[in-house]
């Protein structure tokens, strides 16, 4: 099976939740929160630098029930601002 290559717009998404779970982690080291979501920490690493982008479900899942955030926070977080005016 061919995977679609990504989207700019998809890159980018995953490039936000990659900040933004790092910017959750705090002082969290990158071994513990991902001990505590059930994931390895090169999963981790993978999705907070971007190189995963488009991690599945739960995974995303686990990390924000680690993290202590919502999905909602997370999705509002992750998703690209649009500006109507334009």
């Amino acid at each position: 099976m061919v995977r679609t290559p990504l989207t700019p717009e998809e890159r980018e998404r995953g490039e936000r939740l990659g900040r933004f779970l790092r910017e959750a982690r705090g002082g969290r080291s990158m071994t513990e929160v991902a001990a505590s979501a059930g994931i390895s920490a090169e999963t981790l690493r993978k999705i907070e630098t971007g190189r995963a982008p488009t991690p599945a479900f739960f995974t995303v899942a686990a990390l924000a029930q680690a993290l202590g955030l919502s999905m909602d926070e997370l999705a509002g977080r992750c998703t690209p601002v649009v500006d109507v005016a334009a």
